[in-house]
C-alpha cells in the first residue's frame, strides 16, 4: 500500500534508467541524462504504457498517489534545481510507468538519437557524390569526343544531340535524388532508375553514333560505366558505401570525427534544422552512453551487410543490456522493499510494545494459568455438587482472575510491570536490550507478510495430517 502511494516502483524505474545511461550512480544526476530520460519518457510508445484513470471519481485516489509521493519527493535532495524545477518523472507529469518492455526501450532511445534520420542523410550525401561522379564520367566521354572531332561536322552535329539527351539525363537523375530524400524511393530503386536513364542513353548513342573509331570507344565507356556502376546494385551500395552501417552513424555524433565532418559538410547549408538537430543529440547524449553504444556497433560489424540489420543488431544488444540492468534493479527494489518493510515493523512493534520474547513468556504461563483455574473450578463443582448454587459467584472469581491476566501487549501499566520487573536480580541495561531485541523480532515477523505465515501454517497443518489416523 505504501509502495502503491509512493509510486516507489515507477520512481525506482525511472532512476535506475538513469542509472543504465549514465553508467553509474554518481553521473546519473547529470544535466545530460535527465534531460535524455525525459525526452525517452516523452515518446509515445512510453507515455502508452501509464494507464491512468478518467473522470473525477476515478481520479480521486490517483490524486491522492500523486499528492503523497509529491511530499515524499519534496524531502529528496535536488541537485539539479537550478535546471529543473520539475517531478520527478520529468516534464511536470505526476506518475510514470512501472515497467517498461526491452523492446520498446531500445525502440524509443534509437528514434531518440535518430539512427534513421542519419543514416539517410548520409545515404542522401553519399548518394549525391556518386550521381555527380557519374555524370561527370559521361560529360568526360563527351568532351573528349569533341575534342578529337573538331574537324568532323558530322559528329559535331551528332555530339550537339547527345549533350541535350545528357541534359534529360542530368535532369532524371536530379529527379531520382529528389525523390530519395524525400523517401518516395529506397536506394536500390533509386540506382536501378539511374541504370534505365543511362542504358536508354546509351541506346540512343549506340542508334545515332557514326561509325568510327572515336565513336566506338565512346560507346565502350558508357557500356563500362553502365557495366561496372548499375549492373549488381547491393555490390555498388556497398563498394561505394551508399548506405552507411551503423558504426559510421554512431560516429556522427562525435564531434570531430570524419563522418560527422561529412555530415556537416552535407546537411550544413542545405537542411540547417536537421543539422542543428543532429548537435542538440550531440549536446544532450551523455557520453557512457555514447562509449557503450559505439562498442556494441563495432561488434555489429560482423555479419552485417546492410545498415537496416545494424540498426535491428544494435536494439537487440540494447535488449540485453536493459533486460540485464532491469534484473539487477529488481533485486535492488526487493531488498530495499524488504528493508523498508522491516523497519515499519519494528516501529510498529516499538509503538505497540509488541516484545516477542515477553508475549512467548506471558502467553505460555497465562495458557497454564487459565488451565489451573478451570481445573479448579471443575474440582469444586464435582467434590461439592451444591456449590453448583454459588454458580454466579464462581463465576464472578473467574472472570476477576482471568482480568488480572493482561495481554502482553502495548503500555499499560500491568504489562509494563510483567515486561521490566518480573524478573528480579536482572540487570537493568539487558533487561531492557531484551525488549529491543524482542520489539525486532516482532518487526521481522510482521515484515513477513500474512502470506508467509500463511504457508508456515498450511505446512504445519498438513504435517499434522499427514499421520495415519487412529483405529476407532
Amino acid at each position: 500500500l505504501i509502495a502503491t502511494l509512493l509510486q516507489w516502483r515507477a520512481q525506482h524505474l525511472r532512476k535506475s534508467i538513469e542509472i543504465f545511461l549514465a553508467g553509474d550512480v554518481q553521473n546519473s544526476q547529470e544535466f545530460r541524462v535527465i534531460q535524455l530520460v525525459n525526452q525517452i519518457y516523452a515518446n509515445p510508445l512510453i507515455k502508452g504504457l501509464n494507464q491512468e484513470a478518467k473522470g473525477f471519481l476515478a481520479l480521486l485516489p490517483r490524486r491522492l498517489t500523486w499528492y503523497m509521493a509529491s511530499i515524499s519527493n519534496s524531502f529528496r535532495k535536488k541537485s539539479l534545481k537550478l535546471q529543473f524545477t520539475d517531478t520527478v518523472f520529468g516534464n511536470q507529469k505526476h506518475s510514470g510507468p512501472s515497467y517498461i518492455p526491452s523492446q520498446i526501450f531500445a525502440k524509443t532511445l534509437i528514434e531518440s538519437l535518430q539512427v534513421q534520420a542519419l543514416v539517410q542523410k548520409l545515404s542522401e550525401s553519399r548518394f549525391g557524390k556518386f550521381k555527380e561522379q557519374k555524370l561527370a564520367e559521361i560529360q568526360n566521354i563527351l568532351f573528349e569526343m569533341q575534342e578529337q572531332a573538331k574537324t568532323n561536322e558530322e559528329i559535331s552535329i551528332f555530339l550537339n544531340k547527345m549533350y541535350q539527351e545528357f541534359t534529360e539525363v542530368y535532369a532524371n537523375f536530379e529527379e531520382i535524388i529528389w525523390d530519395f530524400r524525400k523517401e518516395k524511393t529506397n536506394l536500390a530503386v533509386s540506382i536501378n532508375h539511374m541504370g534505365q536513364s543511362i542504358n536508354k542513353y546509351i541506346n540512343s548513342f549506340q542508334t545515332n553514333m557514326i561509325d568510327d573509331d572515336v565513336s566506338n570507344k565512346a560507346l565502350e565507356r558508357l557500356k563500362f560505366i553502365k557495366q561496372n556502376s548499375f549492373k549488381n546494385i547491393q555490390q555498388v551500395i556497398a563498394i561505394n558505401g551508399l548506405q552507411p552501417n551503423v558504426n559510421e552513424v554512431l560516429q556522427s555524433i562525435n564531434r570531430g570525427s570524419p563522418v560527422y565532418e561529412e555530415i556537416k559538410e552535407a546537411i550544413q547549408d542545405s537542411d540547417s534544422e536537421t543539422f542543428k538537430a543532429l548537435d542538440n543529440i550531440i549536446d544532450t547524449l551523455p557520453q557512457s552512453i555514447v562509449q557503450t553504444l559505439t562498442i556494441i556497433a563495432k561488434n555489429s560489424q560482423t555479419g552485417v551487410k546492410r545498415a537496416e540489420e545494424g540498426i535491428d543488431f544494435l536494439r537487440r544488444e540494447i535488449e540485453t543490456s536493459f533486460n540485464q540492468a532491469m534484473d539487477r534493479a529488481s533485486g535492488v527494489y526487493k531488498r530495499n522493499a524488504k528493508g523498508v518493510a522491516i523497519m515499519l515493523g519494528v516501529i510498529i512493534a516499538a509503538s505497540s510494545n509488541a516484545d516477542a520474547f515477553h508475549m512467548i513468556n506471558r502467553l505460555s504461563k497465562d495458557s497454564a494459568i487459565r488451565n489451573t483455574i478451570i481445573n479448579n473450578a471443575g474440582e469444586i463443582l464435582w467434590q461439592s455438587p451444591q456449590s453448583a448454587l454459588n454458580l454466579d459467584a464462581l463465576k464472578n472469581q473467574t472472570d476477576l482472575a482471568l482480568n488480572d491476566i493482561s495481554l502482553p501487549l502495548g503500555w499499560t501499566d500491568t504489562n509494563l510491570k510483567q515486561q521490566v520487573f518480573s524478573q528480579k536480580g536482572g540487570i537493568p541495561v539487558f533487561r531492557h536490550l531484551s525488549i529491543f531485541a524482542g520489539w525486532v523480532l516482532s518487526g521481522i515477523a510482521i515484515a513477513m507478510g500474512a502470506p508467509f505465515w500463511f504457508d508456515i501454517l498450511n505446512k504445519i497443518v498438513n504435517v499434522r495430517n499427514s499421520g495415519k489416523p487412529p483405529n476407532s
